[in-house]
């Protein structure tokens, strides 16, 4: 990348142009010495696009090249598209962490089970509060979202301010937390705003938000008409909907049970900061064998039907301690994030599969989004008077309405997608350079490049199959009994097309010419060639190919 002037840039390396994978980037310069900002890590999940891998992530390339110059990570709230990729990626970044109470309590169990909770120094910030990180001045502004204590930041630097709102909504009862602080953006409104840099999730979404205490008085009429076991999955991470989950079980006479690592982390951490205070503890799945179906209700993880949660696992019939079956409901007080679609429906089919009734959003006020709708944006926008919009945390979709929404009350809108690296000040807000992005995925421990050997061998696959081919050859290189072929997925053992291609690949090895033979190499590769002919006249298809040559 080219150095620039003196100036404040803005980088977003995920969530800008998609869902998920929150990470951006703020460089100061000043006197010609740069300064990077982070401001959140998030993870990403697998769509219908990528089902070679399940949990992704930014690549964090570009600023672990630049490590040195990164003055810190600020984490904005405790969902996991923003917090979740911190815990894998921070030994690229190797700085500080500044959150709030609630997010950093959240953070430091999936740094000790990174076993990172000794090397990263987390700073513990109270919301509403004003703070240095490096040369920036920060602000957290609280704001309402569905999670406790999400936070704003303005960042001032010499060469103006920018307010970046995180994730966000105007809720007039959010039951967890405060108000989203209209008072203070105001104020910095007052102040003069360079740019806002603003959540587009819900730029689509026409009128006001609907509030928090509506979801409460919707689950509780609900709950009230039900007999048997009933289960709600949600997002683990929203405070105020498993409080009022849990409130309005309490008022049909059930216990609460929660089921998923998740979901138990979550309370650690709500009571840790003082949440839940008036909730009993939630029974665990041993404690609540001996209560009645119908005085019992189970908050669940697996709203978005990831193959491991407990949902998955119950509505397949596989969790060793619950089953769910006819008369039994389960209630999604949840959204499908865009690419869960196909694997939330399996799941719901599976349940319903089953005898078990599905009851959703479209059924009862059972779920409210967290972001921004149009008219909340529109406000924010009149009450901050921004010189710049910067849509971001969306698809293009999103960005674009969000731009254009922009423009109606008066800021100018600058759409950028990931890697596009935006001049802020001074001189002309464009884009004036690039920067390497990519995703990661979550292998077990490990992390690998989407566009690296494995996971593309993975796809190739997964679409294509397999077929692995083994055969021992003499000293002079002479084939010594039959060739072997494996084809999982593809060919039974016993099927004659398997029988004939085993022939094929077997004449085919027989003139090999003599010169390859003694090189192992060659003659691997030679046979490999072998196999996609025979493979490729019979299949109709290119599957990944793979030879065992023995020698003996």
């Amino acid at each position: 990348m080219t150095r620039t002037p003196d100036g404040l840039s803005f980088l977003p390396l995920g969530g800008t142009g998609e869902i998920g994978m929150n990470f951006n980037l703020y460089r100061l310069t000043q006197n010609g010495h740069e300064t990077w900002l982070a401001i959140d890590c998030g993870i990403g999940f697998s769509g219908n696009d990528t089902p070679e891998a399940e949990v992704l992530m930014p690549d964090p390339a570009f600023i672990a090249e630049r490590a040195a110059q990164l003055c810190g990570l600020v984490i904005t709230h405790a969902h996991e598209d923003h917090l979740g990729a911190v815990a894998h990626l921070w030994p690229y970044l190797r700085c500080p962490v500044y959150a709030t109470p609630f997010a950093a309590a959240v953070l430091r169990r999936k740094l000790g089970e990174a076993h990172l909770a000794h090397q990263v120094k987390i700073h513990v910030i109270r919301p509403s509060t004003r703070f240095e990180v490096g040369p920036f001045d920060l602000q957290f502004v609280s704001v309402t979202h569905s999670v406790a204590e999400a936070q704003a930041i303005a960042i001032r630097t010499p060469h103006g301010m920018v307010v970046h709102t995180g994730d966000w909504k105007l809720d007039e009862q959010p039951l967890v937390g405060p108000l989203t602080d209209l008072d203070t953006f105001r104020a910095l409104g007052d102040e003069g705003v360079l740019a806002m840099v603003c959540d587009s999730t819900n730029a689509l979404k026409e009128g006001k938000s609907q509030s928090e205490a509506e979801v409460r008085t919707g689950l509780t009429d609900l709950i009230a008409t039900l007999e048997g076991r009933v289960a709600v999955t949600c997002f683990a991470s929203n405070v105020a909907r498993v409080e009022s989950i849990a409130k309005a079980a309490q008022a049909s006479g059930r216990a609460v049970m929660i089921v998923g690592r998740s979901l138990r982390n979550l309370e650690v951490a709500a009571r840790e900061c003082g949440y839940f205070s008036d909730l009993p503890s939630f029974l665990t799945e041993q404690d609540a064998r001996d209560v009645e179906d119908d005085n019992l209700l189970m908050i669940i993880t697996g709203s978005q039907g990831e193959p491991r949660s407990a949902l998955s696992r119950i509505a397949s019939d596989t969790h060793p301690n619950i089953s769910l079956g006819q008369g039994d409901t389960v209630i999604y007080s949840s959204r499908m994030i865009p690419g869960n679609e196909q694997a939330v429906m399996a799941v719901q089919d599976n349940l319903t599969r089953r005898g078990v009734t599905v009851l959703t959003d479209k059924d009862a006020m059972v779920h409210t989004s967290g972001h921004a709708t149009r008219d909340d944006i529109r406000r924010l926008y009149e009450i901050v008077r921004p010189t710049y919009s910067v849509p971001t945390h969306g698809e293009w979709r999103h960005l674009t309405a969000h731009a254009a929404l922009a423009r109606e009350v008066g800021a100018i809108p600058v759409l950028l997608e990931d890697g596009d690296l935006l001049n802020l000040s001074p001189g002309e807000v464009k884009v004036i350079d690039t920067a390497p992005t990519g995703r990661l995925a979550l292998d077990g421990g490990r992390l690998l490049p989407m566009t690296g050997g494995v996971l593309a061998a993975r796809r190739k696959m997964l679409f294509n199959g397999m077929v692995i081919a083994s055969f021992a050859v003499d000293d002079e290189g002479y084939v010594i009994g039959e060739p072997k072929i494996s084809a999982p997925g593809l060919l039974e053992a016993d099927d004659p097309e398997s029988v004939r291609i085993s022939e094929e690949f077997a004449d085919a090895i027989d003139v090999i010419p003599d010169e390859l033979r003694q090189d192992d190499t060659a003659f691997r590769d030679a046979a490999k060639t072998a196999l996609r002919r025979a493979l490729g006249r019979k299949l109709q298809k290119r599957p990944l190919v793979d030879v065992h040559l023995l020698r003996v």
